[in-house]
């Protein structure tokens, strides 16, 4: 399971200019989602806690990554981080997903 929820993880960061990895009922989660609304992007989100490898695809996010919290937040298949990372940039935010083709 684990090298299939990594392999799941990894298609999922490279097939989306914007790869939001989070939980439906997380605020942190919610924020970092509103903040890409806001902007107009267009991203993928998964909720780990509404599938049924959603905990096997968080322990292959912190192998890859080093967090274990989420959301955990690729931008052009770059880690940006979490929510507190994503709120940080957010004056370069428009140019980030506008070179990711999110925008």
């Amino acid at each position: 399971m684990a090298a299939a929820a990594k392999t799941k993880a990894l298609s999922i960061i490279e097939e989306n200019p914007v790869a939001v990895f989070s939980k439906s009922y997380c605020p942190y989660c919610k924020a970092a989602k509103a903040l890409l609304t806001q902007l107009g992007a267009r991203f993928f989100s998964i909720e780990l806690d509404q599938v049924d490898d959603g905990a096997a695809i968080q322990d292959a996010l912190e192998e890859i990554t080093h967090q274990r919290s989420v959301p955990n937040i690729f931008i052009a298949q770059k880690h940006i981080g979490g929510n507190s990372d994503l709120q940080a940039k957010k004056k370069d935010l428009p140019k980030l997903l506008k070179e990711a083709g999110a925008l």
